[in-house]
């Protein structure tokens, strides 16, 4: 098999043997270029919110690239979809008279976030704080920041630094006490922000505990830390609500978003800032320049799809039907702890984590699901991944999770 495409996050040796060829997708299912149809349980890298293959969106796109395709938004220079879209996005999002600042991805974002923290503090005349804080079992990309706050040890590993960005610490993952006893060694004068995903995601679907969220804005304010929430997964409804800033009150001083805003048919990311941050840069001649950008941030024809997909994702009732799908899932996945291989099943909205034992081999049980017509993957801690489009049914859901009991069972009975 060719070495001309050098996959992501792979084990190439592994994935030139076993390389899965998508040759297209339709509402939660996949076709492989050999026939094979199959369920995408993960939808996609968990951005496939409205579903695969919808029509309205490709007009969309096709509408405005042949109206304009893009132009940039440096300096005075605008386009009216991204004006649009980032008027959109502040009624929206739970960050106070938010301004948006779009990127491509959701690694641009936490680069983009953590840079302004840094800058903010700088405007401030704040000049020792600069450390940014993430959590236990975190994952923010893998860019400069990304790798650099990842709270996955491995995909800090291996480029001659314990961090690529120096200034980064971690903090445990559910655990305030502990929280604020690292706030209080590095010193609150060091520490300009902290990152946090409402829900762990690729570390293993952790929704927070009662009253954790809240708890950590506190500490935040307490102590003059900026929060930055990652709502890379979380956002657009997967929780449930809009943002998972919602369903759990809390309003950060910057949130990333990515994935959902598309729901994948074109790459794009945002950054909501709220008024207390953006301020600095905003008002009188002599405010500074944040000397940032990209250059497909604000993308025309990206913005007009995120717009159909918002659109979709309100005229279906989308967000309600996550909240209507939850207790289906949790029941369905939730059974799966019956298995002998399982240690832990954790959910929320329309996500989960199955935990298999340390010495399961996920890759056979994934093997197992995928002959059987499930698409799913490993996350951290051995967890099988969980996260479908809003669109599936109840039937669908409770067919995935028989599937995946299949699959285990022919691997206890090995």
């Amino acid at each position: 098999m060719s070495t001309a495409l050098w996959h992501p996050q792979a084990h190439m040796p592994t994935t030139l043997k076993e390389r899965l060829v998508i040759a297209s997708a339709q509402g939660v299912w996949l076709t492989t270029e050999d026939g094979q149809r199959l369920l995408d349980l993960p939808a996609g890298l968990w951005y496939a919110n409205i579903g695969h293959g919808r029509e309205r969106v490709a007009q969309a796109a096709a509408r405005q690239l042949t109206t304009l395709e893009t132009y940039h938004l440096f300096g005075i220079h605008a386009n009216r979809p991204a004006l649009d879209l980032a008027e959109r996005l502040r009624a929206l999002v739970p960050v106070r008279d938010a301004s948006i600042i779009f990127t491509s991805g959701g690694s641009d974002s936490i680069d983009a976030a953590c840079k302004l923290a840094r800058r903010y503090w700088q405007q401030l005349a704040r000049p020792t704080k600069t450390i940014v804080l993430s959590r236990d079992g975190g994952y923010h990309g893998l860019h400069g920041f990304g790798t650099s706050i990842a709270g996955l040890d491995f995909n800090r590993a291996g480029y001659g630094t314990d961090s690529l960005i120096p200034e980064t610490a971690r903090i445990p993952l559910m655990d305030l006490a502990g929280t604020r006893a690292e706030i209080e060694r590095i010193g609150p004068d060091n520490i300009a922000a902290l990152v946090a995903e409402p829900v762990v995601g690729t570390g293993g679907v952790h929704p927070p505990s009662d009253g954790y969220l809240a708890g950590l804005q506190a500490l935040c304010r307490e102590f003059g830390i900026l929060l930055i929430a990652d709502e890379v997964v979380t956002g657009f409804g997967r929780t449930g609500e809009w943002f998972a800033g919602h369903r759990w009150g809390i309003e950060p001083d910057l949130m990333t978003m990515a994935k959902g805003l598309t729901s994948g048919y074109l790459p794009l990311g945002a950054v909501a800032v709220s008024d207390r941050v953006a301020e600095p840069f905003m008002a009188g001649d002599d405010a500074p320049i944040f000397r940032h950008g990209i250059t497909y941030a604000g993308h025309a024809t990206a913005c007009a799809v995120a717009m159909e997909n918002l659109d979709i994702i309100e005229d279906e009732n989308l967000v309600e039907r996550v909240g209507t799908l939850e207790p289906v899932l949790a029941a369905a996945f939730g059974a799966l702890t019956a298995s002998p291989l399982v240690q832990e099943v954790r959910s929320v909205g329309l996500m989960a984590g199955v935990q298999l034992l340390p010495d399961v081999a996920a890759d056979d049980v994934i093997r197992g699901c995928r002959q059987r017509g499930v698409l799913t993957r490993l996350l951290a801690a051995n967890t099988l991944h969980v996260c479908p489009p809003f669109v599936i049914t109840p039937d669908e859901i409770r067919f995935a999770a028989d599937v995946m009991a299949d699959a285990l069972a022919e691997r206890y009975a090995a």
